[in-house]
Parts: structure tokens; C-alpha cells; sequence
């Protein structure tokens, strides 16, 4: 007695489809998967013999093999309980034809112990496959992934128990389909109870942020213990544009095969802020069932470090790749996976282990040993790939209590953000920033008069920029730029995008300081 039903699996954040093969026939009592399967699918064999009873079906003592075709891709997930189970009901009802055609249809679903259906990660990947090649018709789905579902285009249907997919499946019961469901898709912004607002002075800091934001700049703040780093970093994500919809759609990908989205649509731009104490698996993705890190949880949003120097060494070489690429690949003996990674990073440092050197008034406390060896934590090829470096100093009593000076909102920041992101749009012909240009399009769209090649030799010859730095500060002011309205890039936007390259010439931590 053979059954075959199709279901879906994912790597990284893209689907493909599964046959499940089921083999019932006589001998001694067994229940064997084949197909590379995990730990997870293993184990579902107890699932599904329980599941199958509680629902009512009788299960004879026989032998069982079941094959997740193809083979030599690795399997993972709980979601193969139901074809699973829905595969051996078939096989010993010794029935050919059912009410609906099983080629159309995939089926996915984790199964309770009494044979009720859970929800289950990496809905949205895989229906997005099944839909764009053409794996399937429509798919069964667990209540609870309905909007993901909704989302991907796909015609599915929702069930409660395996009893309920056995009757749908034999024309004995109905199921809620697509048609039944209606739920809205918003690119807006959630409300945030934070703005710019209220943060007093910091004027070059708040300007840093606004190009940062328009541009996607990775951002660096340098400053003592309360002038306003966490603040700025947490408040850049309020003057940032909504997410176009297939920036939602990757998004959420992303947090569905993650498992931490519950069943919501991700429209709001992430921003996640891990401690530094954060392992390096955590940070940048992988694990024995590789699963994407923080890097990739801020895909399209930001990724806040405090406390920059503090993290492991190795978690933050192993950012150069993602910096540069946009992506993470984590590889394995049998399996290679990749992640994107397209985050806004913004990092914050203290000058120095105790946080006051250079302080207009506190006395830092570090010897020069200390302070060398805490900033040797940030290595130049992290420096350089960080486009916009600031210091920031403690705001003065008068900026704090003067209620005569109106601070900006961010609805206000926003404005111009907006204006240069259009420019942006209309520049690329899609939704990229400034800090994705090639060299390429850097010579295109950055051109410059004889003076300003001028500056640029001198700071390549005199402070030793790296081409990767001239290249970002070109990037920067092709974003300050953008900000005026001004399709040109000008002397004064070259010298202004050099001011927040500060970290170039005291990465090497000679008795220089970051205040210099």
C-alpha cells in the first residue's frame, strides 16, 4: 500500500517542494523516516502514531516506511507531521480516487498529541515558492498562519485536526479557503512614543543621524556616558521611510522561518539592539539547525551595538562580510545557507574604558595602556566599513534648560529625509540608497570639479583614507546632496562628508585621542 502527497520545506528564507512517499505493508512493526531528516522530523513519528488514534483512525501493526523526496536535500521542521499522517491514512484506506485531486494540493501542519493542528514556522517562504514555481495548486495550512498565508498569494485553506483534512480531502467537510479571509496590508510606521524632539541640542549629532537615515549610512557615535548616544541611536528609526511591500514581504520571510513573528505581517522597519554579551552564533546567524542571527532579524531596519567595543572580537570581524555584501552565508559540512543581511548599523562607543576621556570637565580615570587596548577592540577594516564616524560631547546646561529653542520633531527630520529618498527613487528607477553604489555608479552620479579631486588626493596622500573611505565619503555627499535638492555634488558637501570621518585618523590610537 503506497501514497504520495506533496508538502513544502525551506532553506534560508526560500522554499521548495517535498514528496511524501509512504509505504505501508506487512512484517514486523516499524515506523522508519528516510529523506534527511532532522531531529525534529524524527521525532514526529511519536507525533503522528498518536495523533492518528486520538483522531479516531485505526492503526494497524505494520511496517511503515516514509521517504521526503528529494533525498539529498536536508529536511527540518515539525510542519511534516500532517502530510505524514494524512499519507498513511491514505495508504491504508486502499483508496485511488478522493473528492479532490491530491497532485494540487500541499499540505503542512504540526500535529498535537489528540490530532489538532499547530501553527508552524516558515509559512510565507514556503507558500512564496509555491506560488512563483508553480509547486502546487493550493495548500492546506493550521489555523493561525492565515495571514502569512494571505500575504503570499497562494490559494490555501485552513483546518483544526487531521480528522478535519482526512473529511475535506474525501468530500465530507467544508474548509475556510482564501476568499474567506480579508486582511488588510499597511506600509505605514507603528506610532512610537519616542522623537527627536526630545533630545536637547546634539545639532551635529541629529544632522549625522539625518543623513544616516536618508542614505542608509552605517553610523558610529564616540561620546561619554550620557550625551545622548542610546537616545539618537533608538530615534533614527522614527525618521526612517515606511517599508515598500516586498521589503515586507523579505522581512517577514525572515521572521517566519524564525518563528518570531507570530503569524503577523512585519511592516514596521526592525530595530534590534542585542547585548554585547551576545554570542557570535546569535549575532550573525548559524547554530546546528542554522537559523538567521540578528543581522539578518534587522534586515531593512537597525541594528543597534552599544557598548561597540565591548562585543567579541570575532562577532565583529565576522560583519565585514554582511557590511559589504548584504548577506550572510553560513556554511556547513552538508548544507550551505545564506541569510540577507541588509541592516543600518548604528554603533555607540565610549573614548575610553572608564567613558571620560576628553571630557570638558570629569577626569578620566584609564591609563594610556587601558585606553589603547580598549580601542584596539575596533579593528581598521570595521572602521572603514562604518560610513559616518561622530563625537559627541555632554550637553551644556543652557542647551538642556533654554525653553526658547524649539527642538526639530521628527516628523519635521522626516520631511527631508522624504525628499531625498525620492531623488533616490528616481535615480535608480526602485527603492535604493546612496550607500549601495558601486564604483560605477559612483562616477556617474558623484561627479566633481577639479578642486574638489584636489581634497581628495590631499586626504588620500596626508591622512592615509583608504579608497573604500574616499568612496564613502562620496557616498555621503551624494546623500547631503540629495537632502538640498541638489542634483550636483558640491565642494561644500565633500568637506561637510569628510567631518564624519573622524574615527580614520584616530583608529590608530597613537596619542591621538577621539577628541582631537
Amino acid at each position: 500500500m503506497l501514497a504520495k502527497l506533496t508538502t513544502l520545506g525551506f532553506k534560508g528564507i526560500e522554499g521548495f517542494g517535498v514528496n511524501v512517499e509512504v509505504d505501508v505493508s506487512g512484517g514486523l512493526p516499524s515506523f522508519n523516516i528516510v529523506g534527511l531528516p532532522d531531529t525534529n522530523i524524527k521525532e514526529s513519528r511519536d507525533r503522528v502514531i498518536s495523533a492518528i488514534k486520538n483522531s479516531g483512525f485505526n492503526l494497524p501493526p505494520k511496517k511503515i516506511v516514509v521517504n521526503l523526496a528529494p533525498a539529498e536535500i536536508k529536511k527540518t521542521g515539525t510542519h511534516y507531521d500532517l502530510p505524514i499522517a494524512l499519507s498513511i491514512l491514505i495508504a491504508l484506506s486502499n483508496k485511488n480516487v478522493f473528492e479532490i485531486n491530491l497532485s494540487d494540493f500541499s499540505f503542512i501542519g504540526e500535529l498535537a498529541l489528540d490530532g489538532t493542528l499547530r501553527p508552524v514556522v516558515g509559512i510565507l517562504p514556503m507558500l512564496i515558492s509555491a506560488r512563483e514555481k508553480n509547486i502546487c495548486k493550493s495548500v492546506i495550512i493550521p489555523e493561525g498562519n492565515e495571514k502569512e498565508a494571505f500575504l503570499s498569494g497562494i490559494d490555501f485553506y485552513v483546518a483544526n485536526s487531521l480528522r478535519s483534512v482526512f473529511e475535506f480531502i474525501n468530500g465530507r467537510m467544508e474548509l475556510k479557503n482564501r476568499s474567506s479571509f480579508n486582511f488588510e496590508k499597511s506600509d505605514k510606521q507603528n506610532k512610537l512614543d519616542i522623537d527627536l524632539s526630545d533630545i536637547k541640542g546634539q545639532r551635529y549629532a541629529k544632522r549625522a543621524i539625518e543623513i544616516a537615515a536618508s542614505g542608509f549610512h552605517n553610523i558610529i557615535m564616540v561620546g561619554p556616558p550620557g550625551s545622548g548616544k542610546s537616545m539618537l541611536a533608538k530615534r533614527i528609526i522614527t525618521i526612517m521611510p515606511p517599508m515598500s511591500e516586498s521589503e515586507i514581504l523579505e522581512t517577514t520571510k525572515i521572521y517566519s522561518v524564525s518563528g518570531l513573528n507570530k503569524g503577523e505581517l512585519i511592516t514596521s522597519r526592525p530595530f534590534r539592539e542585542p547585548h554585547h554579551t551576545i554570542s557570535d552564533t546569535a549575532l550573525i546567524g548559524g547554530g546546528s539547525n542554522p537559523k538567521p542571527g540578528e543581522i539578518s532579524l534587522a534586515h531593512n531596519g537597525v541594528l543597534f551595538l552599544d557598548e561597540f567595543p565591548e562585543f567579541s572580537r570575532a562577532s565583529l570581524e565576522a560583519m565585514r562580510e554582511p557590511l559589504e555584501t548584504k548577506k550572510i552565508t553560513i556554511s556547513r559540512v552538508k548544507d550551505t545557507i545564506s541569510y540577507p543581511a541588509n541592516f543600518l548599523l548604528v554603533a555607540s562607543a565610549n573614548p575610553c574604558p572608564c567613558g571620560y576621556f576628553g571630557h570638558p570637565t570629569k577626569q578620566c580615570s584609564c591609563t594610556p595602556i587601558q585606553i589603547k587596548k580598549y580601542r584596539s577592540k575596533l579593528s581598521g577594516p570595521i572602521i572603514d566599513r562604518i560610513d559616518i564616524h561622530i563625537e559627541m560631547l555632554p550637553v551644556k546646561f543652557d542647551e538642556w534648560a533654554n525653553k526658547n529653542t524649539k527642538e526639530e520633531t521628527s516628523a519635521d527630520v522626516y520631511e527631508r529625509v522624504k525628499r531625498a529618498i525620492e531623488m533616490q527613487k528616481k535615480r535608480f528607477g526602485t527603492l535604493r540608497f546612496n550607500s549601495s553604489m558601486t564604483p560605477k555608479e559612483i562616477k556617474k552620479y558623484c561627479k566633481i570639479d577639479d578642486s574638489v579631486v584636489s581634497i581628495l588626493e590631499n586626504i588620500m596622500d596626508k591622512m592615509g583614507y583608504s579608497a573604500r573611505s574616499v568612496d564613502k565619503i562620496m557616498k555621503i555627499a551624494r546623500t547631503i546632496s540629495d537632502l538640498e535638492g541638489s542634483e550636483e555634488v558640491k565642494k561644500e558637501h565633500i568637506i561637510e562628508a569628510i567631518h564624519y570621518r573622524i574615527l580614520d585618523k584616530t583608529i590608530s590610537f597613537d596619542g591621538g585621542g577621539f577628541y582631537e
